[in-house]
This record gives structure tokens, sequence and C-alpha cells, in this order.
């Protein structure tokens, strides 16, 4: 199987946005529509694009999300969605209008019946957000640190079963500084399942030492900043990951 490079479009007031570390206060703005962004990814050869409703994850409910069906319903490429998602309505809004996965996060702290409930629902078409700092989950937009440990939570959710887990170490999100290749390991062992690595990828190296646990699970790389700041293109990194 292809090691999967995942765009970022982080969206917010209806445009292409990097936060410094989840910094609302530390943000850059990329661009002015979160199509045209996409389009030159799939342009590029991508599959998958990783869209995040940031206003949405603040304000606890969808708001960007014409932008997301925008680009689910008008490219060649597969989205996944991720903020301000918080009930059924809302997972089956997507999934219904063309998005092929949703991404739930701080509920699995919050709400956790709720997010095994969708598991044994909607199956591999739920992907498990953890944001973890030292190893704890984070949530509410990484505005809090819970006491729970990264690995176990997700152990518990690849129990209910979760197929797919997104993976960010908060320390190097945005921050160009590569990504925290153990805690990526860590946590596709410990839940024996598939891990997007998310965080820190700031040059080609980075994807090729990622793509080397892909027999443990790390499956493909959530890639932000570095595509927007032209450290490489996503045409030259699935060229670097996978030779075309």
């Amino acid at each position: 199987m292809a090691f999967t490079i995942y765009p970022a479009i982080d969206m917010r007031g209806g445009k292409c946005v990097r936060l410094l570390q989840g910094d609302y206060n530390k943000e850059t703005v990329y661009g002015d529509s979160p199509f045209e962004m996409a389009k030159v990814f799939a342009d590029e050869g991508a599959s998958w694009i990783h869209m995040v409703d940031l206003d949405g994850a603040k304000a606890g409910k969808r708001v960007n999300h014409e932008y997301v069906l925008q680009v689910a319903n008008n490219l060649n490429v597969k989205v996944q969605i991720g903020g301000g998602i918080r009930s059924e309505d809302d997972v089956a809004f997507y999934l219904e209008n063309g998005v092929s996965r949703v991404i739930l996060g701080s509920a699995a702290i919050s709400n956790p019946d709720f997010v095994k409930e969708m598991l044994k629902k909607y199956k591999e078409k739920i992907a498990i957000g953890i944001d973890a700092k030292d190893g704890y989950v984070a949530t509410e937009g990484w505005l809090n640190t819970s006491n729970v440990k990264a690995t176990e939570l997700g152990k518990t959710l690849a129990d209910a079963g979760a197929e797919v887990f997104i993976f960010t170490d908060i320390a190097t999100d945005g921050m160009l500084s590569g990504p925290n290749l153990t805690a990526n390991a860590e946590m596709a062992e410990a839940t024996g399942k598939q891990v997007i690595a998310s965080g820190g990828v700031s040059q080609l190296v980075d994807l090729v030492n990622l793509k080397q646990y892909e027999a443990k699970g790390v499956s493909g790389a959530i890639v932000g900043k570095a595509l927007y700041t032209k450290q490489f293109t996503v045409r030259e990194a699935l060229r670097e990951v996978n030779g075309k």
C-alpha cells in the first residue's frame, strides 16, 4: 500500500490559514480560497485532502462546511474533515454529502459514548484525532490537557472499532522541526491500527523517516506548513515516498 500524503487545509473565516501550535492568535493566512488550494494539491497528485474547520473547532459546530463539500464534490480527491463535529447530525451531514472520512477529536474525551456509537455505525469512515502534549491528550482546540495518556485512549478506541487514528504531537505542530517519530510509532503499536502522522513535517527526509514505520502501521502523513512555505510540493513528496 502506498504511503499517503494528506495536504492540509485549515479554514478560518473562509480562508486557508495556519496556526502556530494551535494558537488562534498566531495565524498566517495562505490563501483566500480553500477550493483553489485543494485544486492545486489535487493537480499535483494528492489522493486525499485533510480539511480542518478551525472556526468550528472553537464554536463547537460546523462553520466552514460549504468549502468542504465544494472540494469533496468537485475534485477527484477524497476528503477527511475535522473541527466542530459534535453530533451524529454533523457526521451524517458530511458522509451523506461526499466526504469520505470524518475526524472526531475532543469528543473522544468529552463524550466517549458518542464516539464509540459513531465507530460502531460508520466504522472506518470515522477517524480518531488524538492530539498529545507530553504524552497526554489535549482537547478543545488544544486549550486543555487531560490526564489521559494518548496511547491508552488509542487502545481503548481501537478496541471499540477505530481503524484510523490521526496523531498530532502538539510540540512539533507548525514548528517545521520534524515529526515525533517515536510517539507516532508508539501510537501505531499501542492501537495495532492505521496511524496518520500530523505535525512537524518540514522536509522530504521527514516523510522518508515516517515511512520507515509503515510496517508498524504509520500509513501516511498530514503536511501543512511545509507546503505553504514551499519547502517542497505534493508532487515531490509523493515521488520521494512512493517513487512516483
